[in-house]
């Protein structure tokens, strides 16, 4: 019997149906320029580390994902713009605004389980949002200490970590089948500060050289 590889876009598929390669240039990015961003990250998260990997090896045999390594699974709060076009002073003072107001807001957990299939992504909906949307808040108000506005959309925004990006055209159905056969028990995580980082993605996938911690008020 004859089986279609798994990377293969059967004729039928519209482009409504398939996911699209996310590693585009967005304006503005090149190799080698690098970015100020807002994250939570998971470094030292062991149970986030363990259904990654469930969901990565349930994922493996499709060759258009590229899968999220541990030290890069992110959160992603809030971009702020480019190193070589915003003052170290500036980035100080943000740094300062959002330490005093991120010291108000209390520790939490969040819950990862099931992931869905976006456009570009395979991912996790982190719930609860409402506590991680008020950490983005305290940090846009931060910004907006400095600068006129933060860049970008104060609506809209829905907490999520990726556990794959899509690199080429393949099914949402290919994808679905694939998450769909991993059985693994959801993760609690505890969130106790926001990331600053500089960050790139010079090698197909989103990785940063320094952060800077700022704590949630954990007592």
């Amino acid at each position: 019997m004859n089986t279609v590889p798994m990377n293969t876009v059967p004729v039928n598929v519209s482009d409504e149906e398939l996911m699209a390669d996310h590693w585009w240039w967005r304006p503005g990015w090149r190799v080698g320029r690098r970015g100020y961003a807002w994250h939570l990250t998971f470094r030292d998260a062991p149970e986030v580390h363990r259904i990654a990997e469930a969901y990565r090896l349930g994922l493996k045999g499709i060759a258009a994902l590229d899968p999220v390594p541990d030290a890069s699974l992110h959160l992603t709060m809030q971009h702020v713009g480019f190193t070589d076009e915003i003052p170290e002073e500036d980035m100080r003072a943000m740094v300062s605004a959002a330490t005093r107001r991120l010291a108000l807001l209390p520790a939490f957990d969040v819950v990862i389980d099931r992931p869905v299939v976006t456009r570009e992504a395979v991912r996790w909906d982190v719930l609860p949002a409402e506590p991680v949307a008020a950490v983005r808040l305290a940090i846009r108000q931060a910004i907006a200490e400095v600068w006129p506005a933060a860049p970008g959309r104060d609506d809209g925004f829905v907490p999520h970590m990726s556990i794959a990006y899509s690199n080429a055209a393949v099914p949402y159905s290919t994808v679905a089948d694939a998450l769909a056969a991993v059985v693994e028990p959801p993760a609690v995580v505890r969130v106790e500060n926001a990331d600053l980082i500089v960050q790139h993605r010079d090698r197909r996938m989103y990785e940063w050289e320094q952060n800077i911690p700022v704590w949630l008020a954990t007592g």
